[in-house]
């Protein structure tokens, strides 16, 4: 059993942490590095290397982890008056109290009925109804304009990454993606349709993600600027 936390000795004292452990085929070293929601560590090993080995690297990096994790952003709540990214577009939330109407979008706010008390989760459920239609589209426009195409769409919360695709032909993208600007969206599914063709991240595979989507540089260091916060967020 794969330790899900990890207790480290570190300048500022004691620091218990949250591990993502990961195999891989591709891995020629132990890769550790910050979850990319702030809130813990992703440890990548080699096939064939114990995790003992993994537990080592982390245990002698825990100031290097400490200090990562400290300057990641605050969680911020959602609450009337706040906002929340839609398409890359900071939307205003509204609580209102005088209508029984749901949720629902309007001049670029979010408007929210019922007891305030709830509001934060009804915000995040609705955030995620958006990205189940937005990127469903989204990934059928970009399929048919690659000829590539999942066998299925899976949406999840992940912490670590922002898509993947299966050998079975599956595309799974994290649902907080539809908070990014369509470019970015798109840019993320083309990288999982290409993985359809090219299961690696060779030549060929880069070749076709660049062919396909002329902003990958771009969409990468958006992500790496403002990734975490829209982990973070919601």
């Amino acid at each position: 059993m794969l330790p899900e936390t990890i207790a480290l000795a570190t300048e500022a004292g004691a620091l218990t942490t949250r591990v993502t452990w990961r195999r891989s085929p591709r891995a020629r070293r132990i890769t550790l590095r910050i979850d990319p929601s702030g809130t813990g560590i992703v440890v990548t090993l080699p096939i064939d290397t114990p995790v003992e080995s993994g537990l080592t690297l982390v245990r002698t990096h825990g100031d290097w982890i400490a200090r990562r994790l400290a300057s990641m952003p605050a969680v911020v709540p959602v609450a009337d008056g706040g906002s929340v990214m839609l398409d890359g577009v900071a939307h205003a939330v509204r609580h209102r109290t005088d209508a029984r109407r749901g949720v629902w979008l309007e001049a670029e706010a979010i408007h929210v009925s019922g007891d305030v008390a709830f509001l934060s989760r009804r915000v995040r459920e609705f955030l995620m109804r958006e990205a189940r239609a937005r990127l469903s589209g989204r990934v059928q426009t970009a399929a048919q304009g690659s000829g590539l195409t999942p066998r299925a769409l899976v949406l999840r919360d992940t912490r670590s990454r922002w898509g993947s695709c299966s050998d079975s032909g599956q595309v799974m993208l994290c649902w907080r993606l539809v908070m990014a600007p369509v470019w970015v969206q798109e840019y993320v599914i083309v990288h999982e349709l290409a993985h359809l063709r090219h299961f690696d991240h060779g030549v060929a595979f880069w070749a076709l993600v660049e062919r396909l989507c002329d902003r990958r540089r771009e969409a990468e260091h958006w992500l790496r600027r403002n990734g975490a916060a829209l982990l973070r967020a919601v």
